[in-house]
């Protein structure tokens, strides 16, 4: 499992863990091991002039981190793209979501070529080359925890008009315990 794919918890363990490491080398005159490297998704988006300002203000103020869910060829391109969900630390969690891809670039940058940015409580996942999403669909007396229903979307890219077009939709409800 490789370091963008470990629970939060356990990856605050590792950067703990190599913070520890590296203030007695620090002390004998020694070099900080190196900062991890890959996209920085946050900056990605905000440099994006789609991604709405409330998505925007909320990655500047600190009230929502970009983070990447998923990966997957969901262009179609032979290359993997990432799907990011902007969370935020409380009950709304993940409230926007986007796919990143290099497609169609000349340098190989990765772009958003998907935006979902009015979520609430989020799930994603890519799938077969598509992208699913879902989101609760809460009844009378739900608790925040347990929706009665969740809205599943698949959305496929469709390279023709360089878009992602859903495809299905369906309600999956909570079967009784």
């Amino acid at each position: 499992m490789g370091p963008m794919h470990r629970p939060p918890l356990r990856r605050l363990a590792v950067l703990l863990g190599t913070a520890a490491l590296a203030v007695p080398a620090l002390a004998h005159g020694q070099a900080a091991p190196p900062e991890p490297t890959g996209p920085d998704f946050e900056a990605i988006l905000t440099a994006d002039a789609k991604v709405t300002k409330a998505v925007k203000d909320a990655l500047a103020d600190d009230r929502a981190f970009a983070a990447p869910a998923a990966f997957g060829d969901l262009t179609g391109d032979g290359t993997s793209d990432a799907v990011v969900l902007v969370s935020t630390p409380g009950a709304s969690g993940a409230i926007a979501a986007y796919v990143l891809s290099a497609l169609g670039t000349d340098d190989g940058e990765l772009r958003v070529v998907y935006r979902s940015q009015s979520l609430y409580r989020a799930f994603v996942r890519a799938s077969r080359g598509a992208l699913i999403v879902l989101t609760p669909s809460y009844a009378r007396g739900d608790d925040v925890c347990c929706p009665t229903v969740r809205l599943e979307r698949t959305y496929v890219y469709d390279r023709r008009a360089k878009v992602f077009r859903r495809t299905a939709s369906r309600r999956l409800t909570r079967t009784a315990r």
